[in-house]
């Protein structure tokens, strides 16, 4: 049996902000071959949830640089994985409205309004924010914290709200 346990927003917030402009060693640093964003946004995550997904191919995990899920570096798979419609372990998170987002929350940017290729962190958010310019971010590639979403030249935002992380029943 599956429980949706609470996510640590504080956490995730208080992770982004120790690594945005550094990389925390026991994590390989994807900078160099494709980015390092959707990584840190992993960290982040995991720091507010500490429960990984080590279902092969479908899970969310991190072994090391070469055992890790496609959906802890991969915009696209974490978007899956975070919105599955399956209970399975992990964090979850669905698609929401501007004025839904708070700190620890996710958004995903897309430059060509074709495919979505960043995955900043929220760590700051007017309480029911209903502009770019009420949310603050922290990110990898493109290193920064505290960055106004709003200074991103974008074609399209897609905003993850964190419901929580699942987990075994009496577990948590």
């Amino acid at each position: 049996m599956i429980e949706l346990a609470p996510y640590d927003r504080l956490a995730a917030v208080r992770y982004a902000h120790r690594w945005a402009y550094s990389r925390n060693p026991r994590f390989y640093d994807y900078e160099d071959i494709g980015g390092d964003c959707t990584n840190f946004a992993s960290q982040c995550l995991l720091a507010g949830g500490g429960l990984m997904n080590f279902t092969p191919d479908l899970g969310w995990y991190y072994i090391d640089a070469n055992r890790r899920s496609p959906s802890w570096t991969g915009v696209q798979y974490l978007y899956q994985f975070l919105t599955r419609s399956d209970q399975s372990v992990g964090p979850v998170a669905v698609d929401a409205a501007i004025w839904e987002i708070q700190p620890g929350d996710l958004v995903q940017l897309s430059f060509d309004g074709r495919r979505f290729a960043h995955t900043p962190v929220v760590v700051a958010a007017a309480p029911r924010p209903m502009s770019t310019s009420d949310i603050l971010i922290a990110a990898h590639s493109y290193d920064s914290d505290d960055r106004p979403l709003d200074s991103y030249d974008v074609a399209a935002i897609r905003y993850l709200h964190v419901l929580g992380v699942e987990r075994p029943q009496g577990t948590g």
